[in-house]
């Protein structure tokens, strides 16, 4: 019985397996994988800090001859990056939020095989995957129809809602939910909200805490939108404000004709690294929050031992 039990043990090793020796090469090569991950991002981040005079020079080091701060004195000198960050903060928080409880009310219905209309609402979420209405639909809904120019409803509603999301949570309902937990809950006289608040949400934080970080990244990245529906500078979001920075700087720093003498010294590369910095850094200190439930979320369905 011994042997048979070690012979059994061999072949598992030997055919899928992970023993400590290539557990241990396993986590080398992907601790080598992460550090390679991040070597741009601290390449970036140290270029940001040098002086473009050293650049000019001596092109881009992890060990520059000279440091300074001109670009982020350049980046923050009218106060304007401030108050653009905070309407980011605001649309990112607000739009997550009516994002986030907008599908997952909607993938609880579609989850639930006793309700008379899932099917139509069903074909209804998916229609907008197979055919768009581009972005000249986009923008005749939200400008002339709801009336959202210069509004951050505008930079809200287009992406609060998505297919994708809504069938990863229904999914995730439909494998994580007991059908027998919710029906004894009607047996006891929960009405749907009580079930919603009280058994579905409680259940799926990591189905939430996932589609949460998609928003997120969605509202925190997107600058097409306010590039679309906004004209006043005075609310417009940070993406949207680094890429006209930035547009700027290189208009400044190529056109001649506006005046060499006051360009020259324009920190142009440093203030490029500096705009990804300002931009990235928000999203790096949030991630660690959500990373719990989001491994845990986008491992629904996955076999377990």
């Amino acid at each position: 019985m011994k042997d048979e039990k070690k012979t059994l043990g061999e072949s598992l090793n030997r055919f899928g397996r992970v023993t400590p020796k290539s557990n241990r090469i396993l986590t080398i090569l992907l601790g080598i994988l992460s550090f390679l991950s991040v070597v741009p991002f601290i390449l970036v981040a140290i270029i940001s800090f040098s002086s473009s005079m050293s650049i000019k020079k001596y092109g881009y080091s992890f060990f520059p001859k000279q440091w300074s701060l001109e670009a982020y004195q350049t980046v923050f000198a009218d106060g304007q990056i401030f108050k653009s960050f905070g309407y980011s903060l605001v649309i990112t928080v607000i739009g997550t939020i009516i994002g986030v409880f907008l599908m997952s009310t909607y993938a609880y219905t579609l989850s639930r095989k006793t309700y008379a209309y899932r099917g139509f609402l069903n074909k209804f979420s998916v229609m907008p995957m197979l055919f768009s209405g581009g972005m000249i639909g986009s923008y005749i809904v939200v400008i002339n129809i709801l009336q959202l120019r210069n509004s951050i409803w505008s930079l809200i509603l287009p992406l609060c809602m998505s297919t994708f999301s809504i069938m990863v949570l229904r999914t995730f309902y439909q494998m994580s939910v007991p059908d027998a937990l919710i029906e004894s809950a009607y047996i006891d006289g929960a009405s749907e909200w009580q079930i919603y608040f009280k058994i579905i949400l409680p259940l799926s934080l990591p189905g939430l805490a996932t589609i949460a970080l998609f928003l997120t990244l969605g509202y925190w990245n997107d600058w097409l939108s306010a590039l679309l529906y906004i004209d006043d500078n005075k609310i417009v979001p940070l993406q949207y404000l680094l890429i006209k920075m930035q547009n700027n700087v290189e208009f400044l720093s190529t056109n001649t004709s506006v005046g060499v003498a006051q360009t020259g010294n324009l920190p142009t590369e440093t203030i490029r690294m500096a705009v990804v910095v300002v931009s990235t850094l928000p999203v790096l200190i949030a991630y660690p929050f959500f990373q719990k439930y989001f491994i845990g979320g986008l491992t629904v369905g996955a076999v377990k031992e």
